[in-house]
C-alpha cells in the first residue's frame, strides 16, 4: 500500500537521522522547507522520515490542494527496524527500487542489486 503511495513520484527523498514523531504536517513541511532546503508543495516528491526507534515511517506528500500524511509502523515482531541512514543533516534522493528495499528492511545500498542498462542497437559489436 506504501509503495503505490510513492510509486509516481519523480523524487524521492529520505530526510536521514531522526524525526521526532510527534511532528505533523505543519511541523514537516518547516522541516523540509528549512533544513532540507526543499519545497514540500512539489507533487512530484514525496519526503520519508523515520523515528527513533527505526520502526515508524511517515510519508508527506502534496496532492492538488492538500498534503497527505502516511504512516507505517512495523510490529514488534522480532525487534523489526528499518535500515535507515544515520547521516543527521543528510537528505538522499533515492530511488523506487530503492524504497521497496527499504520496506522490506534492507539497505537502500544494495552491493549486489542489478543496474538497469540500457544499449542501443548501433554499440553492439560483432
Amino acid at each position: 500500500m506504501m509503495e503505490n503511495f510513492i510509486e509516481s513520484a519523480e523524487h524521492i527523498y529520505l530526510c536521514c537521522g531522526v524525526t521526532d514523531f510527534r511532528k505533523q504536517i505543519d511541523s514537516l513541511c518547516v522541516l523540509v522547507t528549512e533544513k532540507l532546503k526543499l519545497d514540500p508543495y512539489s507533487g512530484t516528491c514525496v519526503f520519508i522520515f523515520c523515528n527513533r526507534k527505526r520502526n515508524g515511517l511517515k510519508v508527506l506528500r502534496f496532492e492538488d490542494n492538500g498534503f497527505i500524511l502516511a504512516h507505517k509502523k512495523l510490529l514488534n515482531v522480532d525487534k523489526m527496524k528499518f535500515q535507515w541512514p544515520k547521516d543527521e543533516d543528510a537528505v538522499k534522493d533515492i530511488t523506487f527500487d530503492q524504497i521497496k528495499w527499504l520496506l522490506q528492511g534492507l539497505n537502500v545500498k544494495q552491493k549486489k542489486a542489478l543496474r538497469k542498462f540500457r544499449i542501443n542497437k548501433n554499440d553492439i559489436v560483432y
